[in-house]
């Protein structure tokens, strides 16, 4: 799943920390969702959204080979 959190992060100066902080998690779990290598769940993916006040479908995109 392809996600748009790092260049968001960058466009409001948010580090990761701060992000987990605010969504309830660890660095290193926001850290593995801008990577792929963790799908939030539903939940999350929601409290993420709210962060950047966007809908979930522009943070998060499937991949092809989803």
């Amino acid at each position: 799943m392809k996600n748009r959190i790092k260049v968001w992060r960058a466009e409001h100066n948010i580090s990761q920390g701060e992000l987990a902080e605010r969504i309830g998690v660890s660095r290193q779990t926001v850290n593995s969702i801008e990577t792929g290598r963790y799908v939030p769940s539903t939940i999350l993916a929601l409290k993420i959204a709210r962060v950047f006040e966007q809908p979930v479908e522009a943070v998060f995109q499937l991949d092809e080979t989803d």
